[in-house]
């Protein structure tokens, strides 16, 4: 949906005034994506940006973050924006005029919009300051390494009221805000899983512990584990993604590995599923005469909004986009997102940012393909702007 007469944007001449700067910003930052704390000329745009801005900022070098301050008219309420700098791995395909110029890098996720975005709040802010302190936080490392970490370490966000955050999807259209309270995205744990048989000729396998085998029953098993062991109202989700073994066709593999992840919403079913993969490993192991080792890299936790902000979020959302434009969710993502950090420490919302266009085909994130109307900068950017301000006020 783009913006109509019967949007609340419309008419908004400080938004349709920055546009044109948002949309340059975020096809440079797109031709020139840099991966997970590597993101030197990705920053050095930005400060750029905020120099040309006169917002004074902070930069912890390359692999740190940039928090900027916008210092409020009065004293008053201290509250953040974030945005991430990363973009991913891959070989873009969408055949744009503002295409990745980094080979085998690109802006798959839409983290070049969310910088635009933030820089756009930032000028309406400086324009106008709330009553109150706003920082502006720009972080390496979404994807890879939770570098919002990196930005909590630093000390930057000591006094923060609140942090919001947001993210383009083309699960819903331009002109629709999601925002909701409680549970968000899945925690994100990774495994690595090594088998160790006894390697032997395929025409003599009494005289091996087959790998493959056992890598086998041990995949099918774990599924059971959510299927058979999990209620089903609670979601969860076991991926293998890597399998690797063997080195001939008539050779019994001595070693299998699997890789893969655990997705769930409850530390309760976080912790069975856990267990129940040792527990089923050592059991396969046992019975096929096995050593079978399980290493679980723990990932991101969940994203939990929290009540209060989401309420100041959703006011906000609906001043931009008017009540028709909010949108709710029926059940977490699986997917997962390290503003969960953030909000381990700091109260706040992560919303979800419309940007299909009417008649586009759904293409998902992290898709070589990935693109999204930049109409979304407009929304984005407003939102931004109205929920800092929002924010302070409410904390007054």
């Amino acid at each position: 949906m783009r913006l109509t007469n019967d949007n609340p944007m419309v008419g908004r001449s400080d938004v349709e005034r920055i546009y044109p700067r948002m949309v340059d910003l975020r096809r440079l930052l797109h031709r020139y994506p840099e991966l997970a704390f590597e993101e030197a000329q990705t920053a050095r745009m930005i400060m750029e940006e905020l120099d040309r801005l006169g917002i004074p900022y902070e930069y912890g070098g390359i692999g740190g973050g940039i928090v900027a301050r916008i210092a409020g008219k009065s004293e008053g309420a201290t509250v953040a924006l974030r945005a991430e700098m990363d973009g991913l791995p891959g070989v873009e395909t969408t055949g744009l005029p503002f295409t990745s110029l980094n080979p085998g890098k690109m802006h798959a996720c839409g983290h070049d919009g969310h910088m635009a975005m933030v820089l756009g709040a930032a000028a309406l802010l400086k324009d106008d300051p709330p009553p109150g302190n706003v920082l502006l936080v720009f972080q390496p490392a979404e994807e890879r390494g939770g570098g919002s970490r990196v930005i909590l370490r630093s000390g930057a966000l000591s006094g923060v009221k609140a942090i919001f955050g947001g993210h383009v999807t083309g699960h819903y259209r331009v002109g629709e805000i999601m925002v909701a309270p409680g549970v968000l995205t899945a925690q994100s744990d990774g495994f690595l899983i090594r088998i160790q048989g006894r390697g032997g000729h395929g025409a003599r396998p009494h005289e091996a512990v087959d790998a493959v085998v056992v890598a086998g029953l041990l995949i099918v098993a774990m599924q059971t584990l959510v299927s058979r062991e999990v209620n089903p109202v609670y979601p969860s989700v076991i991926t293998i993604g890597q399998v690797s073994a063997g080195s001939a066709p008539n050779v019994i593999a001595e070693t299998a590995t699997l890789r893969g992840s655990i997705r769930t919403t409850l530390p309760e079913v976080r912790k069975h599923l856990l267990e129940g993969l040792e527990r089923m490993a050592k059991g396969i192991g046992d019975l096929h005469n096995a050593r079978i080792e399980v290493i679980v890299n723990e990932g991101y936790p969940p994203v939990v909004n929290t009540l209060a902000e989401s309420e100041i979020a959703r006011r906000a959302a609906g001043k931009i986009v008017g009540e028709k434009g909010l949108v709710s969710m029926e059940y977490p993502s699986m997917g997962s997102e390290d503003f969960a950090y953030y909000l381990q420490e700091i109260p706040g919302c992560y919303v979800r940012l419309g940007a299909r266009r009417e008649g586009w085909e759904h293409i998902p994130l992290h898709s070589p393909a990935f693109d999204f109307d930049e109409e979304v900068l407009k929304i984005g950017a407003a939102f931004f702007d109205r929920v800092a301000r929002d924010a302070i006020e409410a904390y007054a």
